[in-house]
């Protein structure tokens, strides 16, 4: 049956189907179509798929709130299950960065976009131009590699590391955690099995963390933790709870979208060869290109939000205590705000794209992860102009709903 055929109810039980998440477009289209607003029994919550809904529980943060969101995932638990789990809900229940509202949010953020301005980044270039250089020398001779790997994990892993003064050697345990942090968002109600994977990533990175907070307070260093250690703002410093909950968000966060929009990027151009041709002939479409990159195939499919207080949204009433879900790759096919939305086109101009949010939630590292996707298109052209895909059919990895990403991209050049 096809998905036209399919009744709304029918379509909510396709929403946590592996169909969906290998291709979640026709669904979100029928329901940004006919139930733009929709109550979800899979999910456990609305399902916004407009981009003008969106924005409004982007902007309505005294409403749509950031606080103790995710925290949700465990009260569906029975008391003695739940407890087992007090960790998990401490954790996301402490604010943070991704975990706050202002004026909360707006003490934390400054603190962090200091260490991530668009000088700072520029800075970076050189650093991020050496890594990746030394991730294609590592390929080179071999004639093939798998872009996600050997290229979209290794570059923000590596930059979050200096950035942050983590030892470079331990990358392979934040891609550890990170993955792990991920698979319980995204739906209301996650299994018990996930919820225990995703607290036990929280206790081991809490500890790491919490000795690199100790040594930095005994001995500063030249990076983000040491500052964050240190720093004041409004006369007030990070609590504990906060410092170790922003570091763990930037860690996650932090890399995520990067190395989705360079898999993605890389997959998108070279599935759609005039567009691959485009690029080579026409260095200059590099900047339109990265933002239909992020258009098209939005590394963050999907962000919640816990209402405070009761709503209509879109003509439906949202009662406080109920969640909400940001469909932000369903906003970036709106046809309302996009020509032939579902058309891959690097020329495409003046592109509103909410791939990074929207409002004082914008994401903190956008100008990092357009930099290192700046740097790594330009020298795969440059080094490696004949890439090909071994297989164009996409291996999304559908073990983080929240994300939109590839599990493996292999190429020969």
């Amino acid at each position: 049956m096809s998905i036209a055929q399919l009744s709304i109810s029918e379509l909510d039980k396709s929403l946590v189907s592996k169909e969906f998440l290998y291709d979640p477009y026709p669904i979100l289209n029928r329901l940004r179509e006919e139930d733009p607003v929709h109550w979800s029994d899979s999910i456990g919550g609305w399902i916004v798929t407009r981009y003008d809904d969106i924005i409004t529980t982007f902007r309505d943060v005294c409403r749509y709130s950031n606080e103790g969101r995710l925290a949700r995932a465990v009260e569906y638990l029975p008391a003695e299950t739940r407890a087992k789990f007090k960790p998990f809900e401490d954790h996301y229940r402490t604010k943070g960065l991704l975990h706050s509202d202002p004026p909360d949010h707006t003490r934390l953020r400054s603190l962090v976009t200091k260490a991530l301005t668009v000088t700072v980044v520029e800075a970076m270039r050189p650093r991020i131009q050496q890594i990746v250089n030394e991730a294609l020398d590592r390929v080179q001779d071999k004639r093939e590699m798998d872009i996600i790997a050997d290229l979209a994990i290794v570059l923000p892993f590596s930059v979050l590391a200096e950035i942050l003064g983590t030892p470079a050697a331990d990358q392979h345990l934040f891609k550890k955690w990170a993955d792990s942090l991920l698979a319980f968002q995204g739906v209301n109600k996650p299994g018990e099995h996930i919820l225990d994977r995703s607290q036990t990533a929280l206790i081991e990175i809490k500890a790491y963390l919490s000795q690199l907070v100790v040594e930095r307070r005994r001995q500063p260093r030249e990076d983000l933790i040491t500052k964050l250690v240190l720093a004041e703002s409004e006369g007030e410093r990070l609590s504990e709870p906060e410092l170790l909950n922003t570091c763990i968000t930037l860690l996650v966060a932090g890399h995520e979208t990067t190395t989705s929009l360079i898999g993605n990027g890389l997959y998108l151009l070279l599935r759609h060869h005039d567009q691959w041709q485009h690029l080579k002939n026409d260095s200059s479409l590099l900047g339109t290109a990265i933002e239909e990159i992020l258009r098209y195939e939005s590394p963050v499919a999907r962000q919640p939000r816990l209402m405070k207080e009761d709503t209509e949204l879109g003509g439906r009433p949202i009662q406080a205590g109920q969640m909400v879900f940001q469909m932000l790759n369903s906003a970036n096919r709106d046809p309302a705000y996009f020509s032939d939305p579902d058309c891959f086109d690097i020329q495409r101009q003046k592109s509103r794209h909410i791939a990074f949010g929207n409002g004082i939630h914008f994401c903190v590292g956008a100008a990092l992860a357009r930099a290192e996707a700046q740097v790594v298109f330009r020298t795969v052209i440059e080094r490696m102009p004949e890439l090909q895909l071994k297989d164009e059919r996409p291996d999304w990895d559908i073990e983080k709903p929240n994300s939109r990403m590839l599990h493996t991209l292999a190429v020969t050049f």
